[in-house]
């Protein structure tokens, strides 16, 4: 009989752990807190049935945070289209308004790329992942992870360029 790996108890404390970072990654992927909460919900369901299929402990964290975005993915797909609830201020004379305004411009940016551009963006520059975790994450070769990265910030780059008033060195 195969031992499993990761206990009921040391499961919890990741998952409890890491719980705020999850939950902000479902977000950033179904752009509503009830729908993150679920994709996050299910997530966790299947890691935990399927705990057993664990190899390596250090290896848990990019195991589950591909079972994360896999979920988040269908979850779009079920959905089948994203909806955004920010409102974008009118007029941006600087300081905090300007800041608001430069995070929904990107949001939106990053909202018109493919799933498969969105997830390496949002693994490596919002949950601080290395290349290489993210290759795992994905299941794809690191080479893939970054042509990826390099198409989707040329993609941003053309669509940040082109909205009013915003220039990119």
């Amino acid at each position: 009989m195969r031992r499993v790996l990761t206990s009921d108890q040391e499961f919890v404390s990741f998952v409890k752990e890491n719980q705020a970072r999850f939950y902000r990654l479902a977000f950033s992927y179904v752009k509503n807190s009830d729908d993150a909460l679920d994709v996050v919900q299910e997530a966790v369901l299947k890691a935990y049935e399927k705990r057993h299929t664990l190899r390596r402990e250090e290896t848990m964290r990019t195991w589950f945070y591909r079972i994360l975005v896999n979920a988040s993915i269908d979850a779009l797909r079920r959905r089948q289209r994203v909806l955004c609830t920010n409102a974008v201020p009118e007029e941006s004379g600087g300081g905090p308004e300007a800041a608001i305004l430069d995070a929904v411009t990107l949001n939106e940016a990053l909202e018109r790329l493919s799933p498969e551009l969105k997830s390496v963006v949002l693994l490596r520059f919002f949950e601080d992942m290395k290349l290489s975790e993210i290759a795992q994450v994905l299941g794809i070769p690191l080479s893939t992870v970054k042509n990826r990265l390099y198409r989707a910030l040329s993609l941003l780059r053309m669509d940040l360029e082109t909205e009013e008033g915003c220039e990119l060195s």
